[in-house]
């Protein structure tokens, strides 16, 4: 098994930096960079899901999950079945789970393992970063330096300069260019575009190289040529400890590396190198990665050549969710911060290293230090702003039921100036979310079984004596989705993935498949679990389900054939105490509004007679 050359505190990699690379300045004239710093004139949406189709998460095996149950230290598994398979590589079909190689003993063709695999294990699903029509930013949004990888990921694209020469070399040879939409397979070569922007948005001047395949002669001969042009060069991928990294023992021939590996996530397996006088930074490829090593490494380097940075705002935030951490390493969470009842609230968002659009989404991010283990719902925390003061308090922070409408709202209602941050977590979850203060509103959906109402009797439950306000945001339609028309009644042995538990949509399906007498468990799948109806479709879409359940406008907008099951009513629930609140006031009145009724008209599936109409409770 590889491992790092040295593990080093990010203290002790900034300290490192300022001792061992003399500050020197560098001059000269170029264009100005035209996104960063501009204001967006319209929304922008993603065109195609990132990644299209399942990718491996790790180096290792792709297997069959039911090949390896009962597997054990005393019990080890050979499997004949299985596929070699490196990080980022698609998933063969038939597999649904990755074993890490250092978990595998090879025995000729064969694979010991002594560890069974979950399903799902190590695999990044279909449109885990981003589905396709979610929008990426809004309109009226100041393009951020991370912003431009997302932007570059998704197909919009500009190219900028910077003022420190600093060369930039992508690896991989599943790269291929901004701009370009990517094949099962291949990887959007986004973070070099990322840094690029960032750093010329610090008054440096970048020069990107083309992307040099996985070949150590080549990654060579590409450092060396950036080394002779360029006062720094940043090596993306190819940094860790993988089969196909090679950053490490070239920077090694050519000159020394002084850190391989940081106490930092994400990150870690940054690089930090010497190549005559030269630093050379080994940048991992996972976007967030390279977001965390360029704020907390690159820009820090910045400084030995004059480019210095704003201290960062810090704001004491109360957490909405607990956050485990490994101690020895300092970790960055993103987060989306509001301001509710004169306290500060942070949502964290996804930790994945590949969720590019967590950065896109964020407003503030928190620092876990090394020296501990987490922190607890509930604590206050101090983050760092990402975004000025007076954007992050006009944010209106929605906890509850995902519909694609969420988006269009977040649009609307940014004529006021207020920023929409929403978190998908079901229409329970946006209830307890609600009672627990953390959230400003929340939308359900939530049927009673008693009496076929909605909504009203969840919150007498979970909120009583609360007064509370419901606006209407439509009747909508739920139903099948499928490639071949099939019905609620059809599902018993067709391939399924559902909501998750607590969602309004599951609430229905399971009341409705009760009034049937269909058992859940004659429906394979029933309980694969996504958060919400775009990710439902888009399962459908690449085949990975036969059928889903979601509102109609997620199957349209992916272009999939769609059986009603019922109509229900799709409310948004604040408390009445905050109606004065402006953000809560322009959403009322955007809810409200002929644009938004003509904007469901369009997408399908909504009926608008009660949009708008408010009702309290009690």
């Amino acid at each position: 098994m590889k491992r790092y050359l040295s593990l080093k505190s990010l203290r002790e990699v900034q300290d490192l930096i300022r001792r061992e690379f003399s500050p020197r300045q560098v001059r000269t004239t170029v264009p100005l960079v035209q996104a960063v710093g501009r204001i967006t004139a319209q929304p922008l949406f993603a065109g195609y899901s990132v990644p299209e189709v399942h990718l491996a998460a790790m180096d290792g095996i792709a297997v069959r999950s039911g090949d390896t149950w009962g597997a054990g230290e005393q019990r080890p598994v050979t499997l004949h079945d299985f596929a070699r398979v490196n990080t980022g590589n698609v998933i063969p079909a038939g597999y649904d789970a990755v074993i890490m190689i250092e978990d595998v003993r090879m025995a000729g063709e064969n694979a010991i393992i002594r560890k069974a695999a979950s399903s799902w294990q190590h695999v990044r699903p279909a449109g885990e970063d981003i589905a396709e029509s979610e929008m990426i930013v809004p309109s009226g949004h100041r393009i951020r330096p991370h912003d431009i990888g997302a932007l570059a990921a998704y197909g919009i694209m500009e190219v900028p300069v910077l003022t420190v020469s600093i060369g930039i070399i992508p690896t991989g040879t599943e790269l291929v260019p901004a701009g370009t939409r990517p094949l099962p397979g291949q990887v959007v070569e986004s973070n070099t575009v990322m840094a690029e922007a960032w750093l010329t948005s610090l008054g440096a001047i970048c020069r990107r190289y083309p992307p040099t395949p996985d070949d150590p002669e080549r990654i060579r001969e590409t450092i060396r040529q950036a080394v002779a042009e360029n006062d720094v060069v940043i090596v993306s991928a190819g940094s860790s400890a993988g089969t196909r990294d090679f950053t490490a023992p070239v920077i090694a021939g050519l000159g020394e590396v002084m850190v391989h590996g940081v106490g930092i996530k994400p990150g870690k397996p940054a690089i930090i190198g010497r190549v005559g006088s030269v630093p050379v930074i080994g940048m991992p490829g996972y976007p967030l990665s390279a977001l965390t090593v360029l704020r907390e490494i690159i820009v820090p380097l910045l400084s030995q050549f004059g480019l210095t940075t704003p201290d960062p705002e810090i704001l004491q935030a109360e957490l909405t969710a607990t956050l485990h951490s490994e101690v020895g390493t300092c970790e960055f969470v993103l987060l989306s911060i509001g301001m509710i009842r004169n306290r500060w609230v942070a949502v964290p968002l996804s930790r994945g290293s590949g969720v590019q659009m967590s950065g896109v989404r964020s407003n503030a991010f928190l620092r876990i230090p090394d020296d501990l283990e987490g922190f607890e719902a509930g604590q206050t925390v101090p983050v760092e702003l990402l975004v000025p003061r007076s954007q992050a308090a006009s944010a209106l922070l929605v906890t509850g039921s995902h519909d694609p409408s969420l988006d269009y709202l977040a649009e609307l209602v940014r004529a006021a100036g207020v920023s929409l941050h929403s978190s998908h977590t079901g229409s329970m979850g946006g209830i307890l979310a609600l009672k627990r203060e953390s959230c400003h509103a929340s939308p359900m959906h939530l049927l009673s079984p008693d009496d076929g109402e909605y909504n009203i009797p969840y919150l007498q439950k979970y909120l009583p004596g609360e007064e509370v306000t419901l606006v209407c945001i439509a009747e909508r339609e739920q139903g099948i989705v499928s490639r071949d028309r099939l019905s609620l009644a059809d599902l018993p042995g067709h391939s399924f993935v559902n909501r998750q538990k607590g969602s309004g949509t599951r609430l229905l399906l399971d009341y409705r498949l009760r009034e049937m007498g269909v058992a859940p468990d004659s429906i394979p799948g029933y309980d694969r679990e996504l958060t919400t109806h775009i990710g439902v479709a888009l399962a459908v879409k690449t085949g990975e389900a036969e059928a889903g359940m979601c509102v109609y406008s997620a199957a349209q907008a992916l272009g999939l054939p769609f059986v009603p099951v019922g109509t229900e009513r799709y409310e948004l629930a604040f408390r009445t105490g905050d109606s004065d609140d402006p953000r809560i006031t322009a959403l009322v009145q955007a809810i409200a509004s002929p644009e938004f009724r003509e904007i469901l008209s369009g997408l399908g599936g909504y009926t608008t007679q009660e949009t708008g109409v408010l009702r309290q409770v009690p």
